[in-house]
């Protein structure tokens, strides 16, 4: 499976606005499309290390039957000043909610995911220094910040 092609379609809307596409009829909006904003390019890699890595957390602490409430994983980055202007720095903030959550089960999760298992954030770590922190809250706890 890893060697076989993806292919995803991306369909200009007018100005600077594309519709990306997958097969499967996923789609995301890059541009203003009929006044509503959508994510840049640059941000969709912010966003797809976001959601590798916490599909990656997720799925290790339910094995570890972990008690998860929620979870967020922020992402925010620092881009070169000149061209191509790629990502430099990026800081992860991962937020889990949750009964009873063990910080060493968090962080061999956070780890796993790092080292191993996230592609987007092993590929997008190949251009830019990627930092992490994480923090545990009861469920229904508002985060600080």
């Amino acid at each position: 499976m890893a060697n076989e092609w993806t292919t995803v379609t991306a369909s200009w809307k007018g100005e600077m606005t594309f519709l990306g596409e997958n097969e499967a009829g996923g789609v995301v909006q890059m541009g203003t499309l009929d006044g509503k904003p959508g994510i840049g390019p640059m941000q969709l890699l912010l966003v797809g290390l976001a959601g590798c890595t916490g599909m990656d957390i997720v799925s290790i602490l339910q094995k570890k039957r972990v008690k998860l409430t929620d979870m967020q994983v922020k992402v925010r980055g620092r881009r070169a000043t000149d061209y191509p202007m790629v990502w430099e720095e990026i800081h992860v903030t991962y937020l889990i909610w949750g009964e009873d959550v063990r910080p060493k089960d968090v962080e061999q999760a956070i780890q796993l995911s790092e080292e191993k298992y996230c592609s987007v954030g092993i590929m997008l770590g190949k251009t830019a220094k990627i930092t992490s922190e994480y923090r545990i809250l009861a469920p229904g706890e508002k985060p600080e910040g």
